[in-house]
């Protein structure tokens, strides 16, 4: 039998996934073609990346149950942009084919409800 805490994290895992699956759904629906979907480099995940519109879009996904302590979008600190900026560099020092397009970093808060909040330039990289 499975812990509490082992099925808090599966279900979590799960809802992590359903989210990433409306990401997913909403850039194909916007024509975008994705490149990578967690893409692990040294120190850092990349949840998507896709090109679009010209661009190389990185988009770090959060999903939250709850909105009792904020928005899933403002879980986004400032660590975490420098850990995806860090995974970019490096998924485009190994990928010189999208070294060409501008890159853009968004974040999507997905919440319990399946509604997408999406911040197009969330950041930048530094």
């Amino acid at each position: 039998m499975l812990s509490v805490a082992k099925r808090r994290a599966a279900r979590a895992h799960r809802a992590g996934q359903s989210a990433e699956r409306a990401v997913d759904q909403a850039a194909q629906a916007a024509g975008w073609q994705q490149i990578a979907a967690n893409y692990r480099a040294r120190g850092g995940e990349l949840d998507r990346v896709y090109i679009g519109n010209g661009y190389l879009i990185v988009v770090e996904v959060r999903y939250r149950s709850r909105n009792d302590y904020g928005r899933a979008v403002e879980t986004v600190t400032t660590t975490k942009q420098a850990r995806i900026i860090r995974a970019t560099r490096q998924l485009l020092a190994t990928n010189a084919d999208y070294t060409t397009s501008p890159v853009r970093f968004d974040v999507v808060g997905v919440d319990a409800a399946g509604q997408l909040e999406w911040i197009e330039n969330a950041f930048d990289a530094v």
